[in-house]
């Protein structure tokens, strides 16, 4: 496997490769940091269909698909911890780490797009598409995966090579003051826990695939199981209970519909968006509200980012200040949604602004430079509480 550049703190821009496990740690550093991509890419469709609800409907949705972002964030800090434990450096705040949507998965051996779509049923059959278990899709080939799951086996496979032949030392090369623990991330969907060897790496992996498509061929996470929790169905379940309109029962298995509660859904309740809107596009309307609020947003996403970059790369107290612009970009998208689109056509077309998440390089530098200051006039200490109960509180809005 080649690349443009390498994987330790850049992002890969480009690859010749043959989809089969790592071969070197090289190689699983670069697998790991496209793990961060494909992680990070689900979050804008997620919370663009989220953000499209409209205030008071559609409560049961709203709280899925939040529940579902905030563990593929818990995804992101695991594969960042455990990229770090192999010596490698996470790259999150970067404008080509951002894909630009209609995006595709990366190393997926299949095309199709990702668009940014308010709450649909179209939207829920392409949060279905991304979540897919192993057990309902083709096998992986040698052209890429076709499950998230498939990718992290052969993550896993790759791992567990290396350490057979050459020793978890020579595999497992970080330092741990680099690891972000449940001190500094806690109160989501399961743990972060610091890796530091084999059985943790195992361990994070496994999380990942069960919270995305189940355990065991079931419908269900391992949450109870690995932390204690209360079991949850796993996040492709947990959306097609949303397409379905109804919960899944205990006896369910993945091949079955639903069998349970009926859910109420309500797909017309939404702000409806054309996913496909941009910055420029705002900027050129006369009325320079939109533009604004859009590029305010994009802005507040950036900076989650380089907190997040700050976090993974060596200061994991700082995870904190991720927490109350995830809240900002909440308040943000409140303000961006509900405006008509500045465009006359499609604002008869019953269309409305929406946030485009586009990452530039001037968008990333203000970002780092705003982390950097917040960071030295913040000075957390090590033994300072970090919450995250704002981010799970019932909705307001």
């Amino acid at each position: 496997m080649t690349s443009e550049r390498s994987a330790g703190g850049a992002v890969v821009q480009s690859h010749q490769l043959t989809f089969e496990p790592p071969g070197s740690v090289d190689e699983l550093r670069t697998y790991l940091q496209y793990a961060l991509q494909v992680e990070h890419i689900t979050i804008p469709p997620y919370l663009t269909a989220m953000y499209t609800l409209r205030p008071g409907t559609n409560r049961s949705a709203f709280y899925v698909i939040r529940s579902v972002v905030l563990e593929e964030m818990l995804h992101m800090t695991l594969v960042a911890n455990l990229l770090n434990a192999v010596g490698g450096t996470p790259c999150v705040a970067h404008p080509e780490f951002v894909l630009k949507y209609p995006a595709t998965l990366p190393l997926s051996a299949e095309t199709a797009e990702i668009p940014l779509q308010h709450f649909s049923p179209a939207a829920l059959r392409t949060f279905l598409h991304i979540e897919k278990p192993r057990s309902l899709s083709a096998p992986a080939g040698t052209r890429g995966w076709t499950s998230i799951g498939q990718f992290y086996e052969y993550i896993g496979r790759g791992l567990a090579n290396l350490v057979a032949e050459h020793g978890a030392a020579s595999v497992f090369r970080g330092t741990p003051d680099k690891q972000v623990g449940p001190e500094d991330f806690y109160n989501s969907g399961g743990e972060v826990f610091k890796i530091t060897g084999t059985a943790d790496a195992e361990k994070a992996l496994r999380v990942i695939s069960d919270q995305g498509e189940g355990a065991d061929k079931t419908i269900w996470d391992s949450d109870d199981l690995i932390f204690g929790e209360q079991r949850q169905v796993a996040h492709y379940f947990r959306f097609n209970e949303i397409a379905k309109g109804r919960r899944y029962g205990p006896k369910d298995t993945p091949k079955d519909d639903p069998g349970g509660q009926p859910m109420d859904v309500a797909w017309d309740d939404v702000y409806r968006i054309d996913g496909g809107s941009t910055v420029a596009e705002y900027r050129a309307s006369p009325d320079q509200s939109v533009y604004l609020h859009a590029k305010e947003f994009n802005d507040a996403y950036a900076r989650m980012l380089a907190f997040l970059q700050k976090a993974f790369t060596g200061k994991p107290r700082e995870m904190a200040h991720a927490v109350p612009v995830m809240l900002e970009l909440r308040d943000r998208a409140q303000a961006l949604y509900r405006n008509p689109h500045p465009d006359p056509r499609k604002a008869a077309d019953g269309l409305f602004a929406s946030a485009t998440f586009e990452i530039d390089q001037d968008t990333v530098d203000r970002a780092v430079a705003h982390a950097e200051a917040r960071i030295e006039a913040a000075g957390l200490s090590a033994e300072e509480p970090i919450d995250l109960s704002a981010l799970t509180a019932p909705r307001t809005w």
